[in-house]
């Protein structure tokens, strides 16, 4: 199964910023991730793909299963399929990475969320 239901220009805002797809290719999608200060996305994870996140600007906060990180602007993280991960920015500036996904069903609907600050929780 290769599902992808992006498309380049895809674009949403979310309580804690907003995202922008810039590539879509067979495998693997390419997005523009910011991340207003003092927010965070869900804890949650993804049954069908992995990503790599890497920072373009500010400090990211980065939960991966049990770990805690702290990736800085040129730096990345891999986060593997299954894996319950959480991006935060406990910065005062915008925090801004590239997230590529990599995977063979590529959908917002691959989000499990376990904990949100804005009621999203499954």
């Amino acid at each position: 199964m290769n599902v992808n239901t992006y498309k380049p220009g895809d674009r949403d805002e979310r309580p804690w910023g907003n995202w922008l797809v810039y590539d879509v290719l067979p495998h693997a999608v390419v997005k523009k991730i910011e991340i207003l200060p003092r927010k965070r996305i869900s804890l949650q994870r993804h049954q069908h793909r992995s990503e790599r996140w890497i920072v373009v600007e500010g400090i990211a906060s980065v939960t991966r299963d049990n770990e805690q990180l702290t990736i800085c602007a040129g730096e990345s993280v891999m986060i593997p399929r299954e894996s319950i991960h959480r991006l935060t920015n406990n910065g005062s500036e915008l925090l801004v990475i590239i997230e590529i996904q990599y995977g063979d069903y590529l959908s917002e609907e691959d989000i499990e969320r376990f904990t949100d600050d804005y009621g999203r929780a499954d």
